[in-house]
């Protein structure tokens, strides 16, 4: 059983931290902190770039020899609203400090100093309905591969119904064979609305060598280093995850499960 599903350390701080090395790939690092009003953080994006999204709360960021100001405006994911975000190039220092209670996600990939710091959202970043029936959901796209935002990032929001799904029908993107699929390692961040609910997550190959369902709780982190990653939101609890995803190319193409590839076929008409 491969260790999929990532607890957070705690409450306070740094509560993920999840590298190259601790996932056992090559591309996608993720790290959330959970701010107080009045703490700082301060970091060095080495060799990678990241993507700092306010998730929620306000915060004053500096980065790249930039003051960028006080970012973030929504108290609570679930007001749905766009987030305030921070691109930032391999090599910068950059550092937070809340002015309120806040939740900070860091998104990293290896970096080519292709772009410059810059401010992403909330302009220009719309909520944008996804799926029919109870496979509906919305979408803030932060930096997909039309935003010409990074060298190897790739992030959005999901906002999930209760009683819907997503992330389906169930489809992969773990091959290197542009343009029918690309490699793209993959995090969710999940969160749940009331906070005390739970989700479902399966990763899994058509091959079965991989087959891992698991419970998600607010705050827990699922990594997809191959195969389908489709998830369920029980009813009476919304669903929020926050993707990254990185790879050898910064394109998104994906290859449907063979087993609800109809779906698909059938709601393109």
């Amino acid at each position: 059983m491969q260790d999929l599903l990532r607890k957070p350390f705690g409450t306070h701080g740094k509560v993920h931290d999840i590298t190259p090395a601790s996932a056992g790939w090559r591309y996608v690092g993720f790290a959330v902190h959970r701010l107080r009003a009045g703490d700082t953080v301060a970091e060095i994006t080495g060799a990678n770039e990241v993507i700092l999204v306010m998730v929620e709360g306000k915060a004053h960021l500096t980065g790249a020899g930039q003051d960028w100001g006080v970012l973030g405006d929504r108290m609570s994911v679930f007001e749905k609203s766009p987030p305030h975000c921070l691109y930032l190039p391999n090599g910068s220092e950059w550092s937070a400090t809340a002015t309120t209670d806040c939740v900070i996600a860091v998104c990293a990939a290896p970096g080519k100093g292709a772009h410059p710091a810059r401010r992403i959202g909330p302009d220009g970043i719309s909520l944008t309905k996804r799926g029919k029936g109870t496979n509906t959901r919305y979408i803030n796209n932060i930096a997909m591969e039309h935003e010409d935002y990074a060298d190897s990032l790739l992030v959005t929001e999901v906002f999930t119904p209760a009683g819907h799904w997503s992330s389906y029908p169930s489809h992969r993107h773990d091959e290197d064979d542009y343009p029918r699929i690309t490699y793209l390692e993959e995090t969710y961040y999940h969160r749940l609305n009331p906070a005390n609910g739970f989700g479902v997550q399966r990763v899994y190959t058509d091959d079965g060598q991989l087959d891992e369902t698991m419970a998600v709780r607010d705050g827990d982190v699922v990594l997809v280093p191959r195969g389908h990653h489709p998830c369920g939101a029980p009813y009476g609890f919304e669903m929020y995850y926050l993707n990254v995803m990185a790879g050898p190319l910064r394109k998104w193409r994906f290859v449907p499960s063979p087993d609800v590839e109809w779906i698909m076929e059938r709601d393109a008409d």
